[in-house]
């Protein structure tokens, strides 16, 4: 089960739209760090998915490892997620 999850987004990102509704639909409490708001994270982001692209969804476990997905990409998601 995930401990903490975090996503990074933009304010015209349709996909992060549609991971945040069906992280909700799940009943998933999630961080949401959107980079127009906080650009400074932008890096930080980066730095942890490889992309310049979002959203990077990164889902922290229990045993604190942590999996990166980047995009709306629920073959990864749900399992990263259970």
């Amino acid at each position: 089960m995930a401990k903490k999850i975090t996503i990074y987004t933009t304010n015209t990102c349709a996909y992060c739209v549609m991971v945040k509704k069906w992280l909700t639909n799940k009943g998933m409490v999630y961080e949401e760090v959107n980079i127009d708001n906080e650009p400074h994270r932008q890096q930080e982001a980066l730095a942890i998915s490889g992309a310049l692209t979002v959203p990077v969804t990164v889902v922290t476990k229990e045993d604190d490892t942590k999996e990166v997905v980047i995009g709306f990409n629920l073959a990864r998601l749900a399992p990263a997620v259970a």
